[in-house]
């Protein structure tokens, strides 16, 4: 047997110790049960009628026993060391244990006054759960003490670590489920033990609640041998300490001593570190609980197994309204727990059992550092106009949009060294943002050789977060905001589909926050910066072109979403500016990170960037006329091409009335009663005219505008242009007139759009086709674009 197998021989918690937490733990399987069937009779204060049961039966009940054993034990601790502590739920639909716990503590009153600490309260709660118009069955904002809802599994040891960091005061106690282990993201996850300083972070201790079965199969983890688990995590680092039984008062004994031997371990590991400054990667304690799936529930049912089976993982019990045998059974289980030792008179918890739980904000579910936007400091900010790109002649230079940025973001992070990291998956160099460097290396708590001073840019008290997943950089950022705290995550464009659903669940958590709960306090925004574009993937090729992840932003609440495409590096300053100040959004800002145009002065995209949308006087020539079309574009690629294919026209038809209107903020596109940022038809309408052609140059998939659109007077007369999943190794211009999005493309839609142009353009026609066909030879001849492509810029006045 493993040394890390421990005996409980010596049993650590006395006998009145043990009678009470095993009671205290009744009270919270109670509660659970309760929640998934009760509409009436709480206390069982007469015998079971299928009136007092739910019509509906929702709910898990099998991680619920595990979950609330945990917790009575986290909450020993607590008391014993003082600790401030928070617990992430990581099974599926595992709210019973979370809300059980959070009622018994007080905490959930003092949130919901009509859920009161007696047999009304208690009722009261039990009609919440599960039901319409109540509350849901994972973690969901609404259910305090929670930063993971879990309705998505695979993320709660990337949220826990993101909590963790930067709060050196913290223990996060992770509970893993067996099932949710099996997912991609979580078994990334485990590396964060990689990157966490015993100096400046608090800790993670990971529970694998390993109860061995999922829906209706068992986990993989619970069906390997012994020591193939223990080798498992070994090799990630960590020093699995193992709890297993089923029988309570062994197990209570087991759990009291091996949890605290593992926050003695946590807090020697930190001591030492602090008290010598000296950084060291130690091997964490975890727990690895096997107990059984509905621990003390029915054991059968109708000939069946149902406790340590996967028929516990839900509704163990079906039929207790139209079956007799059903309705005993539930009765027989719910009276197992001895409701009448552990509630007095009037239904409140007996006072020698609250008395375990901790007191004030030291109780898991009042830990400030759940409702993190109590606890938030805002940024320190440099003036972002100090960083600008000097434009005396618009489109006249050239500059890397997030390399200017990383200027910004250097200085951000100077000022801000506790509370602001950045977060992107082996791309900050790639993605031009390694003047953050010059503020804070990388994290990194691995091996370090002697050859990475040469550039690998890694240090223990490193602040810029780089693992390769997607996933697990997603869970720190968010974790980190939603315990208060400030970041940016900047990801290739072409693979930030790795994280959609995360962005989901993200979105769907602020939603509930902004829109029901006055008690959770605003959180900083998410802020993602999607580079290495479409249009600019050279070498990558078709692999990486793909622009889609707007449409599924586009998708989600209006109230929390913004996507930002600023054209120039000064208007990428002003965006950045603004999305690091917000709070409760997920922003999401594209920029490419190759060298472009600078078009506006730092003034001018101030001004640009506040309004969202507007004319560029300098590429219009309708003189604020009635203008014959309308060049519209947003992204910054698209914003050259369009402005290219303006001066074209402006050479080859001097009396053509041209508008050119540039898009920052996307959601200006939808209407004033759609989306808080769109524009009134009336403003709109003065834009892009009624009945003009309307030339819309897109840095993303043309389908999107219509979408956004649709309801607009003109919208019959718009032309998107965008990216129509057609590429290859392009050179630039390449493969923006395989997508028709190039200069020559446009201009041609103008001349066939235009009216009087269509008749007497011809000849311009076939001089723009010659030349998309000589480019596309010389691309395929020399293998890069022409000179006067490659550094284009707006001709000067004649």
């Amino acid at each position: 047997m493993s040394t890390n197998v421990l005996s409980g021989s010596s049993n650590p918690l006395t006998p009145d110790e043990l009678r009470r937490i095993n009671a205290y733990w009744r009270a919270c399987n109670y509660l659970s049960v309760g929640m998934i069937y009760l509409r009436d009779n709480p206390l069982l204060r007469e015998p079971l009628k299928p009136a007092h049961i739910k019509n509906r039966l929702l709910g898990h009940w099998g991680s619920d026993p595990g979950q609330s054993f945990i917790w009575v034990h986290l909450n020993r601790l607590i008391k014993k060391y003082d600790l401030s502590a928070i617990f992430v739920s990581g099974p599926g639909h595992g709210a019973p244990a979370t809300l059980a716990n959070s009622y018994l503590e007080g905490r959930y009153t003092e949130v919901y006054a009509d859920c009161t600490q007696d047999d009304k309260g208690m009722l009261r709660l039990f009609q919440q759960f599960s039901f319409p118009g109540g509350l849901g069955s994972h973690c969901t904002p609404e259910t305090p003490g929670s930063i993971h809802e879990g309705g998505e599994l695979g993320y709660s040891v990337s949220h826990a670590f993101g909590a963790a960091f930067d709060n050196p005061d913290l223990i996060v106690a992770c509970c893993v489920g067996d099932g949710e282990a099996e997912t991609g993201p979580l078994a990334t996850s485990w590396h964060s033990n990689k990157f966490l300083n015993p100096i400046t972070d608090g800790a993670v201790l990971p529970i694998l609640h390993l109860n061995g079965y999922k829906i209706a199969n068992p986990t993989i983890l619970a069906r390997i041998s012994h020591e193939e688990l223990e080798c498992l995590f070994k090799g990630y680092g960590y020093t699995p300490y193992f709890v297993e039984g089923s029988d309570p008062e062994v197990m209570h004994q087991k759990m009291a001593e091996v949890m605290e031997r593992c926050v003695v371990e946590i807090r020697a590991v930190q001591e030492k570190c602090r008290k010598s400054g000296v950084a060291e990667r130690p091997r964490w304690p975890m727990i690895v609980l096997r107990s059984p799936k509905g621990w003390t529930g029915p054991k059968e049912v109708d000939g069946h197994k149902v406790e340590d089976f996967w028929r516990a993982h839900q509704v163990p019990v079906s039929d207790p309204v139209t079956n007799p045998k059903s309705l005993a059974i539930v009765e027989q289980w719910l009276r197992s727990y001895k409701p009448e030792e552990l509630f007095d008179a009037k239904g409140s918890l007996q006072p020698e059992l609250a008395s375990l739980a901790p007191e004030g904000m030291r109780r898991i579910t009042a830990n400030l550092h759940a409702n993190g936007g109590k606890l938030c400091v805002p940024l320190d900010l440099p003036r972002f106009q100090d960083y600008a790109v000097e434009v005396k002649v618009p489109a006249s230079t050239y500059s890397s949009p997030t390399g200017v940025l990383a200027t910004f973001l250097r200085d951000v992070m100077k000022r801000n060294m506790t509370n602001f990291r950045v977060f992107g998956p082996d791309e900050t160099a790639s993605n031009k943002l390694q003047g953050i460097y010059s503020a804070s290396n990388k994290t990194w708590m691995a091996e370090i050789k002697p050859e990475d001073a040469d550039g690998t840019e890694i240090s223990t008290n490193g602040r810029v977060m780089e693992m390769l997943s997607e996933h697990t950089l997603e869970g720190w950022i968010e974790g980190y905001a939603l315990t208060g705290r400030h970041g940016l995550f900047s990801t290739y464009e072409s693979f930030v589909h790795v994280i959609d659903s995360m962005f989901n669940q993200h979105c769907k958590w602020l939603e509930s926050c902004k829109k029901v709960l006055t008690w959770r306090a605003p959180i900083p925004s998410i802020n993602l910066l999607i580079t290495s574009l479409v249009w600019r993937q050279d070498h990558n090729g078709f692999t990486h072109q793909d622009p889609g992840f707007l449409d599924v932003v586009c998708n989600k609440n209006p109230d929390v979403v913004r996507v930002y495409l600023p054209p120039d590096a000064n208007c990428l300053l002003s965006v950045g500016d603004h999305c690091l100040r917000s709070r409760d959004y997920f922003n999401v800002i594209v920029a490419d990170k190759q060298p472009h145009l600078n078009f506006l002065d730092m003034d001018a995209a101030v001004k640009h960037c506040a309004k969202g949308v507007g004319i560029w006087n300098f590429a219009s020539t309708d003189e604020g006329t009635e203008p014959d079309v309308v060049l519209a574009c947003a992204g910054d690629i698209a914003t050259m091409e369009t402005l290219a294919a303006a001066s074209i026209l402006r050479e080859k038809f001097p009396d053509l009335r041209v508008r050119f209107v540039n898009v920052v903020d996307l959601f200006k596109l939808q209407g004033a009663d759609e989306h808080p940022h769109g524009l009134t038809d009336r403003d709109f309408d003065s834009l892009f005219t009624t009945d003009r052609p309307v030339i819309f140059n897109f840095h993303s998939y043309p389908s999107l505008v219509h979408k956004l659109i649709y309801k607009r007077t003109n919208h019959e007369n718009f032309h998107v242009r965008g990216y129509k999943e057609k590429g290859n190794i392009n050179t630039p211009l390449e493969l923006a007139i395989v997508n028709e999005v190039d200069r020559y493309s446009l201009c041609m839609q103008v001349i066939d759009r235009v009216h009087r142009l269509s008749k007497t353009g011809a000849h311009v026609k076939e001089w723009l086709k010659d030349m998309s066909f000589e480019a596309v030879q010389y691309a395929h001849r020399e293998g890069w674009d022409p000179v006067e492509i490659r550094d284009w810029v707006w001709p000067a006045k004649k």
